[in-house]
């Protein structure tokens, strides 16, 4: 499906620490391969790591001033890619530095990193005592969690069945939306989230007037 040097279709999973980022990518990528997708995958980090091993050849390579050094075996091969300037550390400069690598890949799921304009979920457990983040920040497209949450300007989706949620990613990647499905009946309370309801919204930006599914129900 995806072409070498078309860009990233980005989705980044988001949330406070230890409350499930890794769990839902790790589900999602074997839903997603599931349906015949190539699935790639990023960990993003606020700190600063060494992901090389010092003293190695290849540190060596980057320390003696390569612009890109490798490793290639016979099961697996890596690229380290230092970043030298600001356009390459902020934003979504990172990932432009790898669109080539992930070529292949029908869609990328990053964990963490709040900080781009592509679309972001988050995953949120109430048990854990911290705020939903897109209770302020309103660039987070959908929440996935099965604890009620009063949010009304957003999509969310229940942790426990993710069927309504890969159908969301999907129509975000084939550029389609929920329009047409039926509305919410009058008079209904669309305030608050219950753990067998979940809300869609149309127009491929994750806000606005939406429709109900149940969830696994595919729009």
């Amino acid at each position: 499906m995806a072409q070498l040097g078309v860009r990233m279709n980005r989705f980044h999973i988001v949330g406070h620490k230890n409350h499930g980022k890794t769990s839902l990518i790790v589900q999602l990528v074997h839903l997603l391969a599931q349906r015949g997708l190539r699935v790639g995958t990023v960990k993003h980090t606020h700190h600063r790591h060494e992901l090389d091993v010092p003293g190695k050849d290849s540190y060596r390579h980057r320390k003696a001033g390569a612009v890109v050094s490798g490793i290639v075996s016979r099961d697996c091969s890596a690229i380290f890619l230092p970043h030298r300037t600001l356009e390459e550390t902020g934003g979504d400069g990172k990932y432009n530095r790898l669109e080539l690598l992930y070529g292949d890949c029908d869609l990328v799921l990053v964990e963490g990193d709040l900080k781009t304009t592509v679309p972001k979920i988050e995953v949120w457990r109430a048990a854990l005592g911290s705020e939903p983040l897109a209770r302020d920040d309103l660039t987070i497209d959908a929440i996935v969690s099965d604890d009620p949450l009063a949010l009304s300007h957003i999509a969310v989706f229940p942790r426990s069945d993710l069927g309504p949620l890969v159908a969301w990613l999907l129509d975000r990647l084939n550029g389609t939306t929920a329009a047409n499905a039926a509305p919410v009946a009058a008079g209904s309370d669309d305030s608050t989230w219950r753990p067998d309801t979940v809300r869609l919204w149309p127009g491929g930006g994750g806000r606005g007037g939406g429709a109900r599914c149940a969830p696994g129900e595919i729009p």
